[in-house]
């Protein structure tokens, strides 16, 4: 739970799901004065989006109707124009640059973390409370504040938090971060919440389920065009039709039939070419990353050994962080890695806590990667 404090007021950022509605009973409950504040991401474009998408109006009605069964005020805020420019905007450029973001990471570090925290102050909350399955920890002999994994290994989020920092966490809240998802569903049911068994959200919230690619062509047809596919030997095997539409470790949809399985192993923005090979190229031992952050807010002052993750549902590896700059890393694995993507996010953890993480630029082990 947030504290043990009961009356003071918290923000709780409300998606018209099952887990931030959760998470505002609870904190109701527990004595606090709650109110609901919910980002309104919709736009026209999105329409094709299915309505269980936190992106949705159905889900800003959702959330309404769950603050009121809570008897708690409620606040929608007109976020359109920051997602556009903070998630939207970022995710098809890293895109049109060959490589795959993870927009859930840009939405908690720019928007939910960054500019709804704004918004709490203009309700007169000191803290915002999330659905995210996450802990907050408190290192009194160092005087700062550690994002730990939450309780349910199946359902913990600490991964899309790493670039919190230590202002940001000392103003947030994560009432879920001891519970498993069952034990929400079932509070859920228990208040009587319609909510309890909704779906959950998409992957990536503001692109139809499986159309990623379609999404940027959409919007930025005029950078997109056919090019060469090459194999490992620079023989042109075969034509892409956009390079939005290829991620690295993709199989399917390549078009290349060469009579034995082949996948994409290289994106090269600057020729427009997909390179692809054997399922042995894939596998990297090192990789670069970028835009780093660390969350005690020190980078370590040489080399660290960490377990990390290269995507939310790897189970992470041994490797070695070496902080090359100011918010730039090395990362050498003790085995190499299957798949590493460039625009993906690489996440450090010394057991159940989150020291920092960065977004891949690069791996070493593939010619032209």
């Amino acid at each position: 739970m947030a504290d043990r404090q009961s009356g003071s007021r918290i923000a709780v950022a409300m998606s018209g799901g099952v887990d931030s509605s959760v998470a505002a009973a609870r904190l109701v409950e527990a004595g606090h004065e709650v109110i609901g504040i919910t980002m309104s991401l919709y736009c026209p474009e999105r329409e094709s989006v299915q309505a269980r998408s936190c992106c949705g109006l159905e889900s800003v009605h959702d959330a309404r109707r769950v603050a009121d069964h809570l008897g708690i005020r409620h606040y929608v805020f007109d976020f359109r124009d920051i997602f556009e420019r903070e998630v939207i905007e970022p995710f098809c450029r890293a895109y049109l640059s060959g490589r795959t973001p993870n927009p859930c990471v840009d939405c908690n570090t720019r928007v939910r973390f960054r500019h709804l925290l704004d918004k709490v102050k203009a309700v007169g909350a000191a803290r915002l409370a999330t659905g995210h399955y996450a802990r907050i920890e408190h290192d009194m002999e160092a005087e700062r504040r550690m994002l730990a994994r939450g309780r349910d290994p199946a359902k913990d989020q600490s991964y899309f938090l790493w670039g919190m920092t230590q202002e940001s966490l000392a103003r947030t809240a994560f009432p879920l971060g001891e519970m498993t998802k069952e034990e929400t569903k079932e509070y859920a049911r228990r208040l009587g919440l319609k909510v309890a068994d909704k779906p959950e959200s998409q992957e990536i919230c503001f692109v139809p389920e499986g159309g990623y690619g379609s999404f940027v062509v959409r919007r930025c047809s005029e950078q997109i065009g056919p090019g060469p596919i090459y194999d490992l030997s620079g023989q042109v095997v075969g034509e892409h039709r956009g390079l939005p539409y290829y991620t690295i470790g993709q199989r399917s949809g390549t078009g290349v039939a060469l009579g034995r399985p082949v996948y994409v192993v290289a994106i090269r923005p600057d020729d427009n070419a997909i390179v692809v090979g054997d399922e042995e190229a894939l596998y990297c031992d090192q990789l670069v990353a970028g835009q780093v952050n660390w969350i005690s807010g020190h980078a370590p002052d040489g080399e660290i050994e960490v377990t990390a993750k290269i995507r939310y549902l790897h189970t992470g590896a041994r490797a070695r962080v070496h902080p090359t700059g100011r918010r730039c890393a090395a990362v050498l694995f003790d085995q190499p890695q299957r798949a590493i993507t460039p625009g993906q996010s690489v996440v450090f953890y010394r057991e159940r806590l989150v020291l920092g993480g960065g977004v891949i630029g690069a791996c070493h082990g593939v010619e032209g990667r």
